[in-house]
């Protein structure tokens, strides 16, 4: 066997190598969730805003929804070749608290009770009517703005 033949395996032979790794999944993590045994030392009717922050940390997400609750989320994502990301774990911790900042229920949900949340939806007009370049491109013939000097 020659040297060129040697190569040429060796090099279809990391190909195949590359090829295996790249069609891996990856994942993602993204948010924070308090550890349970601080979570433990919480008191319902008891902690307040300030001792949750101290005892758990400041939420990524407060005052999204209502009275200013508090919500932690923690979500992870599979990433497979070409096809669209797919959250395959989401758990959210939602303090919320009564008129006196005082911690009124603690509770945990997931993807499996089906609860979706929504804290905050923005859209943003792209002030894009027609999709394409090319029909953009033909529509402002004949449109022109204030006289040009």
């Amino acid at each position: 066997m020659s040297i060129l033949q040697r190569l040429g395996r060796g090099a279809a032979l990391m190909c195949l190598i590359t090829l295996v790794a790249a069609c891996s999944a990856t994942f993602r993590n993204h948010g924070y969730i308090p550890p349970q045994d601080d979570l433990d030392q919480l008191v319902v009717g008891v902690d307040t805003r300030a001792s949750v922050e101290e005892i758990a940390g400041v939420p990524g997400a407060s005052g999204a929804t209502r009275d200013g609750d508090y919500f932690y989320v923690r979500s992870r994502v599979r990433e497979f070749l070409f096809l669209e990301p797919r959250v395959v774990e989401r758990q959210v911790l939602a303090i919320s608290f009564d008129a006196n900042d005082v911690v009124q229920n603690i509770e945990r949900f997931g993807l499996e009770d089906g609860r979706v949340v929504r804290l905050q939806t923005r859209v943003t007009d792209s002030g894009v009517r027609d999709g394409t370049f090319l029909r953009q491109l033909i529509g402002n013939i004949g449109r022109l703005g204030p006289t040009l000097n």
